[in-house]
Protein backbone atom coordinates (compact mmCIF):
# COMPACT_ATOMS: atom_id res chain seq x y z
CA UNK A 1 0.00 0.00 0.00
CA UNK A 2 1.48 3.12 -0.78
CA UNK A 3 1.89 5.69 1.71
CA UNK A 4 -0.71 8.83 1.34
CA UNK A 5 -1.97 11.92 3.22
CA UNK A 6 -4.35 10.81 5.95
CA UNK A 7 -4.92 14.64 6.74
CA UNK A 8 -8.29 15.42 6.90
CA UNK A 9 -8.56 18.11 3.97
CA UNK A 10 -9.10 21.64 5.15
CA UNK A 11 -11.14 23.59 3.28
CA UNK A 12 -10.56 26.97 5.04
CA UNK A 13 -8.15 29.75 3.87
CA UNK A 14 -4.55 29.54 4.84
CA UNK A 15 -3.80 33.17 6.36
CA UNK A 16 -0.09 34.60 6.28
CA UNK A 17 0.89 37.40 8.75
CA UNK A 18 2.28 39.83 7.14
CA UNK A 19 6.49 40.33 8.23
CA UNK A 20 8.13 43.89 8.48
CA UNK A 21 11.41 44.45 6.46
CA UNK A 22 12.30 47.75 8.16
CA UNK A 23 15.78 47.79 9.27
CA UNK A 24 16.61 48.87 12.71
CA UNK A 25 18.01 52.61 12.69
CA UNK A 26 21.74 52.53 13.61
CA UNK A 27 22.48 53.84 17.03
CA UNK A 28 24.21 57.42 16.91
CA UNK A 29 24.76 60.12 19.52
CA UNK A 30 24.54 62.78 16.25
CA UNK A 31 21.70 61.25 14.37
CA UNK A 32 21.80 62.45 10.46
CA UNK A 33 18.47 64.68 10.60
CA UNK A 34 18.87 65.34 6.79
CA UNK A 35 17.48 61.25 6.51
CA UNK A 36 14.95 61.49 8.91
CA UNK A 37 11.90 62.20 6.81
CA UNK A 38 12.84 59.83 4.03
CA UNK A 39 12.77 57.51 6.82
CA UNK A 40 9.49 58.54 8.14
CA UNK A 41 8.53 58.43 4.57
CA UNK A 42 9.50 54.45 4.72
CA UNK A 43 8.10 54.04 7.94
CA UNK A 44 4.75 55.41 6.95
CA UNK A 45 4.39 53.49 3.35
CA UNK A 46 5.14 50.33 5.31
CA UNK A 47 2.66 50.27 7.76
CA UNK A 48 -0.20 51.40 5.07
CA UNK A 49 1.18 48.07 2.99
CA UNK A 50 0.85 45.94 6.30
CA UNK A 51 -2.27 47.54 7.41
CA UNK A 52 -3.82 46.25 3.95
CA UNK A 53 -2.66 43.00 4.01
CA UNK A 54 -4.21 42.52 7.77
CA UNK A 55 -7.26 44.02 6.63
CA UNK A 56 -7.90 42.32 3.19
CA UNK A 57 -10.93 40.37 3.60
CA UNK A 58 -10.27 36.82 3.99
CA UNK A 59 -11.68 34.21 1.02
CA UNK A 60 -14.37 32.04 3.02
CA UNK A 61 -15.14 28.73 2.26
CA UNK A 62 -18.43 29.13 0.36
CA UNK A 63 -18.57 25.58 -1.17
CA UNK A 64 -20.31 22.24 0.21
CA UNK A 65 -18.62 20.08 -1.84
CA UNK A 66 -19.76 16.60 0.39
CA UNK A 67 -23.07 15.15 1.59
CA UNK A 68 -22.37 17.33 5.00
CA UNK A 69 -19.65 19.81 3.59
CA UNK A 70 -17.17 18.80 6.33
CA UNK A 71 -15.12 15.74 7.11
CA UNK A 72 -16.43 15.64 10.51
CA UNK A 73 -20.11 15.65 9.32
CA UNK A 74 -20.96 18.56 11.54
CA UNK A 75 -23.74 19.97 8.89
CA UNK A 76 -22.74 23.71 9.50
CA UNK A 77 -22.58 26.06 6.34
CA UNK A 78 -19.57 27.87 5.37
CA UNK A 79 -21.85 30.38 3.21
CA UNK A 80 -24.26 33.11 4.36
CA UNK A 81 -27.76 33.27 2.70
CA UNK A 82 -29.73 36.41 1.83
CA UNK A 83 -32.20 37.32 4.62
CA UNK A 84 -35.36 36.43 2.04
CA UNK A 85 -34.59 33.43 0.13
CA UNK A 86 -36.41 33.20 -3.05
CA UNK A 87 -36.07 30.70 -5.87
CA UNK A 88 -33.47 30.98 -8.69
CA UNK A 89 -34.88 28.12 -10.83
CA UNK A 90 -36.22 24.62 -10.53
CA UNK A 91 -35.47 21.05 -12.69
CA UNK A 92 -37.44 17.48 -12.59
CA UNK A 93 -36.60 14.19 -12.58
CA UNK A 94 -38.77 11.25 -13.14
CA UNK A 95 -37.82 9.82 -10.26
CA UNK A 96 -37.19 12.82 -7.85
CA UNK A 97 -34.35 12.83 -5.66
CA UNK A 98 -33.03 11.78 -2.54
CA UNK A 99 -29.54 12.33 -2.92
CA UNK A 100 -28.32 15.46 -1.39
CA UNK A 101 -26.31 17.80 -3.97
CA UNK A 102 -23.07 19.02 -4.18
CA UNK A 103 -22.37 22.62 -4.73
CA UNK A 104 -18.78 23.69 -5.69
CA UNK A 105 -17.49 26.74 -7.64
CA UNK A 106 -20.45 27.94 -10.68
CA UNK A 107 -21.74 24.27 -10.38
CA UNK A 108 -24.19 21.80 -8.99
CA UNK A 109 -24.20 18.54 -8.79
CA UNK A 110 -26.79 16.03 -7.82
CA UNK A 111 -27.45 12.10 -8.48
CA UNK A 112 -31.37 11.45 -9.41
CA UNK A 113 -33.16 8.15 -8.38
CA UNK A 114 -33.31 8.06 -12.79
CA UNK A 115 -30.07 6.93 -12.82
CA UNK A 116 -28.28 9.86 -13.34
CA UNK A 117 -25.73 12.49 -11.76
CA UNK A 118 -26.06 16.08 -13.16
CA UNK A 119 -24.03 18.85 -13.36
CA UNK A 120 -25.87 22.56 -13.54
CA UNK A 121 -24.81 25.74 -13.62
CA UNK A 122 -25.40 27.51 -10.19
CA UNK A 123 -26.87 30.59 -11.51
CA UNK A 124 -29.56 29.13 -13.90
CA UNK A 125 -29.53 25.51 -13.27
CA UNK A 126 -28.74 24.83 -16.85
CA UNK A 127 -27.46 20.95 -17.37
CA UNK A 128 -23.80 20.90 -18.18
CA UNK A 129 -23.38 17.08 -18.67
CA UNK A 130 -25.06 13.81 -17.73
CA UNK A 131 -23.43 10.84 -15.99
CA UNK A 132 -25.48 7.39 -16.20
CA UNK A 133 -24.77 4.27 -14.42
CA UNK A 134 -24.87 2.24 -17.05
CA UNK A 135 -22.95 2.77 -20.17
CA UNK A 136 -25.21 1.00 -22.48
CA UNK A 137 -29.09 1.67 -21.94
CA UNK A 138 -31.37 0.44 -24.00
CA UNK A 139 -35.48 0.77 -24.06
CA UNK A 140 -36.81 -0.24 -20.59
CA UNK A 141 -34.08 -0.80 -18.94
CA UNK A 142 -33.59 -0.22 -15.62
CA UNK A 143 -30.73 2.21 -14.37
CA UNK A 144 -29.97 2.35 -10.91
CA UNK A 145 -30.08 5.07 -8.83
CA UNK A 146 -28.04 7.03 -6.91
CA UNK A 147 -29.30 7.65 -3.31
CA UNK A 148 -25.61 8.13 -2.49
CA UNK A 149 -24.62 12.16 -2.39
CA UNK A 150 -21.62 13.15 -4.37
CA UNK A 151 -18.47 13.72 -3.00
CA UNK A 152 -16.37 16.45 -5.19
CA UNK A 153 -12.95 17.20 -5.63
CA UNK A 154 -10.82 19.47 -7.54
CA UNK A 155 -10.83 16.57 -10.98
CA UNK A 156 -13.44 14.29 -9.69
CA UNK A 157 -17.42 13.76 -8.96
CA UNK A 158 -17.71 10.46 -6.77
CA UNK A 159 -20.58 8.25 -5.70
CA UNK A 160 -22.08 5.16 -5.28
CA UNK A 161 -25.61 3.52 -6.78
CA UNK A 162 -28.51 1.45 -5.77
CA UNK A 163 -26.79 -2.13 -7.53
CA UNK A 164 -23.51 -1.63 -5.29
CA UNK A 165 -21.21 0.27 -8.11
CA UNK A 166 -18.84 2.88 -6.99
CA UNK A 167 -18.81 5.69 -9.57
CA UNK A 168 -15.45 7.95 -10.21
CA UNK A 169 -16.48 11.26 -12.73
CA UNK A 170 -14.55 13.25 -14.24
CA UNK A 171 -15.79 16.55 -12.82
CA UNK A 172 -15.13 18.67 -16.19
CA UNK A 173 -16.48 16.42 -18.37
CA UNK A 174 -18.81 14.38 -17.04
CA UNK A 175 -17.04 11.01 -18.64
CA UNK A 176 -16.83 8.16 -16.84
CA UNK A 177 -13.25 7.61 -14.94
CA UNK A 178 -13.47 4.16 -13.38
CA UNK A 179 -15.89 2.09 -10.86
CA UNK A 180 -15.92 0.00 -7.89
CA UNK A 181 -17.91 -2.83 -7.67
CA UNK A 182 -19.28 -3.80 -3.81
CA UNK A 183 -21.73 -6.47 -3.33
CA UNK A 184 -24.48 -4.24 -1.74
CA UNK A 185 -26.71 -1.40 -2.80
CA UNK A 186 -24.29 2.19 -1.34
CA UNK A 187 -26.24 4.51 0.26
CA UNK A 188 -23.69 6.02 2.45
CA UNK A 189 -21.61 8.71 1.26
CA UNK A 190 -18.38 9.02 0.27
CA UNK A 191 -15.71 11.18 2.59
CA UNK A 192 -12.43 13.07 1.15
CA UNK A 193 -9.13 11.99 2.99
CA UNK A 194 -6.48 13.32 1.19
CA UNK A 195 -5.93 11.05 -1.99
CA UNK A 196 -8.58 8.44 -0.38
CA UNK A 197 -12.40 7.48 -0.50
CA UNK A 198 -14.14 6.00 2.00
CA UNK A 199 -17.54 5.06 2.30
CA UNK A 200 -20.13 2.07 3.42
CA UNK A 201 -22.20 -0.56 1.60
CA UNK A 202 -24.90 -3.00 2.25
CA UNK A 203 -22.48 -5.89 1.83
CA UNK A 204 -21.53 -5.23 5.44
CA UNK A 205 -17.95 -3.12 4.57
CA UNK A 206 -16.18 0.14 5.19
CA UNK A 207 -14.00 1.00 1.89
CA UNK A 208 -11.12 3.01 1.42
CA UNK A 209 -10.12 3.50 -2.60
CA UNK A 210 -7.40 5.23 -3.92
CA UNK A 211 -9.13 8.33 -5.49
CA UNK A 212 -6.62 8.50 -8.73
CA UNK A 213 -7.67 5.17 -9.95
CA UNK A 214 -9.89 3.21 -7.77
CA UNK A 215 -7.33 0.77 -6.11
CA UNK A 216 -8.60 -0.62 -2.83
CA UNK A 217 -6.40 0.07 -0.27
CA UNK A 218 -8.48 -1.85 2.36
CA UNK A 219 -11.77 -2.95 3.75
CA UNK A 220 -13.10 -3.71 6.74
CA UNK A 221 -15.99 -6.50 7.20
CA UNK A 222 -18.70 -6.04 10.03
CA UNK A 223 -21.66 -7.57 11.04
CA UNK A 224 -24.32 -5.71 8.78
CA UNK A 225 -25.37 -3.27 6.41
CA UNK A 226 -23.49 0.16 6.86
CA UNK A 227 -26.24 3.00 5.53
CA UNK A 228 -24.66 5.81 7.34
CA UNK A 229 -21.60 7.83 5.71
CA UNK A 230 -18.35 7.60 7.92
CA UNK A 231 -17.40 10.47 9.84
CA UNK A 232 -13.67 11.53 9.70
CA UNK A 233 -11.44 13.56 12.69
CA UNK A 234 -7.94 13.48 12.19
CA UNK A 235 -6.36 9.48 11.34
CA UNK A 236 -9.38 8.14 12.25
CA UNK A 237 -12.79 7.25 10.35
CA UNK A 238 -15.85 6.17 12.32
CA UNK A 239 -18.52 3.80 10.93
CA UNK A 240 -22.01 2.99 12.78
CA UNK A 241 -23.78 0.29 10.87
CA UNK A 242 -27.35 -2.38 11.54
CA UNK A 243 -24.41 -4.27 13.48
CA UNK A 244 -25.75 -2.05 16.51
CA UNK A 245 -21.74 -1.13 16.97
CA UNK A 246 -19.78 2.17 16.81
CA UNK A 247 -16.23 1.50 15.16
CA UNK A 248 -13.39 3.67 14.81
CA UNK A 249 -10.95 2.84 12.15
CA UNK A 250 -7.69 3.94 11.47
CA UNK A 251 -7.67 5.66 7.81
CA UNK A 252 -3.92 4.48 7.19
CA UNK A 253 -4.43 0.61 8.14
CA UNK A 254 -7.84 -0.07 8.18
CA UNK A 255 -7.56 -1.51 11.50
CA UNK A 256 -10.07 -1.04 14.15
CA UNK A 257 -9.30 0.97 17.09
CA UNK A 258 -12.32 0.59 19.51
CA UNK A 259 -15.70 -0.93 19.10
CA UNK A 260 -18.66 0.30 21.38
CA UNK A 261 -21.55 -1.90 21.06
CA UNK A 262 -24.51 0.33 21.11
CA UNK A 263 -27.01 -2.65 21.25
CA UNK A 264 -29.33 -0.25 18.66
CA UNK A 265 -29.83 0.08 15.15
CA UNK A 266 -28.01 2.73 13.57
CA UNK A 267 -28.99 3.91 10.51
CA UNK A 268 -28.07 7.88 10.34
CA UNK A 269 -24.26 9.08 9.79
CA UNK A 270 -22.92 10.32 12.95
CA UNK A 271 -21.42 13.71 13.77
CA UNK A 272 -17.66 14.30 15.07
CA UNK A 273 -16.45 17.08 17.72
CA UNK A 274 -13.19 16.09 19.13
CA UNK A 275 -13.68 13.45 21.57
CA UNK A 276 -17.44 13.29 20.95
CA UNK A 277 -20.02 11.69 18.48
CA UNK A 278 -23.37 12.34 17.98
CA UNK A 279 -25.47 9.99 16.62
CA UNK A 280 -29.37 9.32 16.06
CA UNK A 281 -30.21 5.68 17.03
CA UNK A 282 -33.69 3.49 15.39
CA UNK A 283 -34.71 2.91 18.61
CA UNK A 284 -35.50 6.36 19.27
CA UNK A 285 -32.86 7.82 20.69
CA UNK A 286 -30.32 10.43 20.07
CA UNK A 287 -26.98 8.98 22.08
CA UNK A 288 -23.48 11.32 23.02
CA UNK A 289 -20.67 9.26 22.58
CA UNK A 290 -16.89 9.84 24.47
CA UNK A 291 -15.43 7.42 21.70
CA UNK A 292 -11.74 7.71 23.63
CA UNK A 293 -13.24 7.27 27.24
CA UNK A 294 -16.13 4.49 25.55
CA UNK A 295 -18.36 6.01 27.46
CA UNK A 296 -22.02 7.30 26.62
CA UNK A 297 -22.03 10.48 27.86
CA UNK A 298 -25.88 11.13 27.29
CA UNK A 299 -28.73 9.63 26.13
CA UNK A 300 -31.83 11.39 24.69
CA UNK A 301 -35.38 10.53 23.77
CA UNK A 302 -38.35 12.25 23.69
CA UNK A 303 -41.13 10.57 26.15
CA UNK A 304 -44.39 12.09 23.89
CA UNK A 305 -42.77 10.37 20.75
CA UNK A 306 -40.95 6.70 20.37
CA UNK A 307 -40.13 7.02 16.84
CA UNK A 308 -36.65 6.39 15.20
CA UNK A 309 -33.96 9.13 13.85
CA UNK A 310 -33.11 8.20 10.83
CA UNK A 311 -31.75 11.97 10.13
CA UNK A 312 -27.93 12.80 10.86
CA UNK A 313 -27.12 15.55 13.50
CA UNK A 314 -26.25 19.29 13.01
CA UNK A 315 -23.40 20.31 15.26
CA UNK A 316 -23.14 23.97 17.49
CA UNK A 317 -21.07 25.13 20.14
CA UNK A 318 -24.35 24.52 22.05
CA UNK A 319 -26.77 22.96 20.14
CA UNK A 320 -27.23 19.20 18.41
CA UNK A 321 -29.89 19.48 15.87
CA UNK A 322 -31.51 16.48 14.61
CA UNK A 323 -34.50 15.59 12.70
CA UNK A 324 -36.69 12.37 13.87
CA UNK A 325 -39.44 10.32 12.41
CA UNK A 326 -42.19 12.08 15.10
CA UNK A 327 -41.84 14.75 12.52
CA UNK A 328 -40.01 17.33 14.33
CA UNK A 329 -36.82 18.90 14.74
CA UNK A 330 -34.94 18.73 17.44
CA UNK A 331 -32.79 20.94 18.98
CA UNK A 332 -30.99 19.24 21.98
CA UNK A 333 -28.48 20.81 24.52
CA UNK A 334 -24.73 19.93 23.57
CA UNK A 335 -23.13 19.78 27.01
CA UNK A 336 -26.13 17.73 28.84
CA UNK A 337 -28.72 15.86 26.70
CA UNK A 338 -31.73 17.61 27.36
CA UNK A 339 -34.17 18.95 25.46
CA UNK A 340 -33.94 23.16 24.28
CA UNK A 341 -36.70 23.45 21.54
CA UNK A 342 -38.69 21.38 18.72
CA UNK A 343 -40.28 22.04 15.57
CA UNK A 344 -43.55 20.04 14.34
CA UNK A 345 -43.62 19.58 10.32
CA UNK A 346 -46.22 17.35 9.46
CA UNK A 347 -44.37 14.61 7.73
CA UNK A 348 -41.38 12.89 9.05
CA UNK A 349 -38.08 14.66 9.49
CA UNK A 350 -35.46 11.94 7.60
CA UNK A 351 -33.69 15.18 6.17
CA UNK A 352 -30.47 16.03 8.14
CA UNK A 353 -30.40 19.79 9.49
CA UNK A 354 -28.31 22.20 7.94
CA UNK A 355 -27.23 25.43 10.19
CA UNK A 356 -26.32 28.75 8.59
CA UNK A 357 -25.32 31.61 10.69
CA UNK A 358 -28.30 32.29 13.38
CA UNK A 359 -30.89 30.09 11.44
CA UNK A 360 -31.32 26.22 10.68
CA UNK A 361 -32.90 24.63 7.78
CA UNK A 362 -34.12 20.68 7.28
CA UNK A 363 -36.62 19.54 4.95
CA UNK A 364 -39.47 17.35 5.64
CA UNK A 365 -41.59 14.08 3.91
CA UNK A 366 -44.63 16.78 3.63
CA UNK A 367 -42.91 18.46 0.85
CA UNK A 368 -41.46 22.22 2.62
CA UNK A 369 -38.30 23.25 3.73
CA UNK A 370 -38.35 24.39 6.87
CA UNK A 371 -36.39 27.72 7.92
CA UNK A 372 -36.64 28.32 11.64
CA UNK A 373 -34.45 30.60 14.17
CA UNK A 374 -31.63 28.68 15.62
CA UNK A 375 -31.86 30.20 19.01
CA UNK A 376 -35.59 29.28 19.89
CA UNK A 377 -36.63 27.04 17.35
CA UNK A 378 -39.57 29.69 15.87
CA UNK A 379 -40.55 29.05 12.55
CA UNK A 380 -39.34 31.82 9.91
CA UNK A 381 -40.52 30.62 6.93
CA UNK A 382 -41.42 27.07 4.84
CA UNK A 383 -40.52 26.72 1.63
CA UNK A 384 -42.54 24.19 -1.12
CA UNK A 385 -40.54 21.75 -2.84
CA UNK A 386 -42.84 19.82 -5.58
CA UNK A 387 -42.76 16.04 -5.40
CA UNK A 388 -43.84 13.72 -2.88
CA UNK A 389 -42.03 14.45 0.45
CA UNK A 390 -37.97 15.26 1.24
CA UNK A 391 -35.85 12.93 2.37
CA UNK A 392 -32.33 15.08 0.71
CA UNK A 393 -30.75 17.14 3.31
CA UNK A 394 -29.94 21.01 1.90
CA UNK A 395 -27.01 21.66 0.00
CA UNK A 396 -25.97 25.66 0.89
CA UNK A 397 -22.89 26.94 -0.88
CA UNK A 398 -22.23 30.22 -3.22
CA UNK A 399 -25.05 32.12 -1.52
CA UNK A 400 -27.36 29.49 -2.47
CA UNK A 401 -29.23 26.83 -0.96
CA UNK A 402 -30.33 23.58 -3.23
CA UNK A 403 -32.20 20.89 -2.42
CA UNK A 404 -34.73 18.27 -4.06
CA UNK A 405 -37.87 16.13 -3.46
CA UNK A 406 -38.34 12.83 -4.29
CA UNK A 407 -41.20 10.89 -6.37
CA UNK A 408 -42.55 10.39 -9.84
CA UNK A 409 -42.23 14.42 -10.49
CA UNK A 410 -39.88 15.18 -7.96
CA UNK A 411 -38.15 18.27 -8.31
CA UNK A 412 -34.94 19.71 -7.52
CA UNK A 413 -35.08 23.55 -6.43
CA UNK A 414 -32.24 26.47 -6.09
CA UNK A 415 -33.14 28.92 -3.53
CA UNK A 416 -31.23 32.41 -3.13
CA UNK A 417 -31.80 35.99 -3.67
Amino acid sequence: MRDVSTGVRDWGLMVTEPQSDRRPMAESRWPSFRFLPAVIVIMWASSLVTSAQETKPRKLDVSWPTFRRTADLAGVAGSPLPSKLKQKWKITSKDGFTSTAAIVGEHVFVGALSGEMLCLKLATGEQVWSYRTLDKVEKNTFLPGFQSSPAVTADGVFAGDEDGVFHAIDRKTGKKKWSFASNGQIIASANVVGERLIFGSYDSSLYCLNAADGTKLWQYQTEDRVNGSPAVSGKHTFVTGCDQHMRVINIETGEQETDMPLERFLIASPAVSGDLLFVGTHESEVICLDWRKKEIAWRYSDEQRDQPYHSSAALTDKLVLIGGQDKQLHAIDRATGKGVWKLATRGQVNSSPVVVGNRVFVGSKDGFLYEANLADGKLIEKHQVPGRGISASPAVGEGCLVIGAEGNDGSLVCLGE
